[in-house]
């Protein structure tokens, strides 16, 4: 299995454990009260969308990656999503470990 797929079959357990918020009003409040460790936005979001969730996400200094589509974001969790925040903190650290190991760093 390639390091893609891990991540996303890894977001996949993260939402039957009830870990992730995603819906794009729940995931700003939930950036907004700190509640969110990582967050994936799809690459074919809108720009003003991907623009208003990249700038939350700097400021409150959330790491995020957007290198998945939302058909790959949507098969991994099973439900249509373009924005998907991780809540758990351990998850969020496995994700980026994951990601990092896709890149190749």
């Amino acid at each position: 299995m390639n390091d893609k797929q891990a991540t996303l079959n890894f977001l996949g357990l993260a939402r039957r454990a009830q870990k992730i918020v995603t819906g794009q009003d729940i995931v700003l409040a939930a950036i907004r009260k700190n509640q969110v460790n990582f967050l994936f936005i799809a690459s074919d979001t809108g720009a003003s969308t991907k623009k208003k969730f990249t700038d939350k996400a700097n400021y409150y200094h959330v790491p995020m990656f957007s290198g998945y589509t939302k058909d790959e974001l949507s098969s991994a969790i099973g439900q249509k999503r373009s924005i998907i925040g991780v809540a758990d903190t351990g998850m969020a650290k496995k994700i980026i470990t994951l990601i990092h190991n896709q890149k190749g760093e």
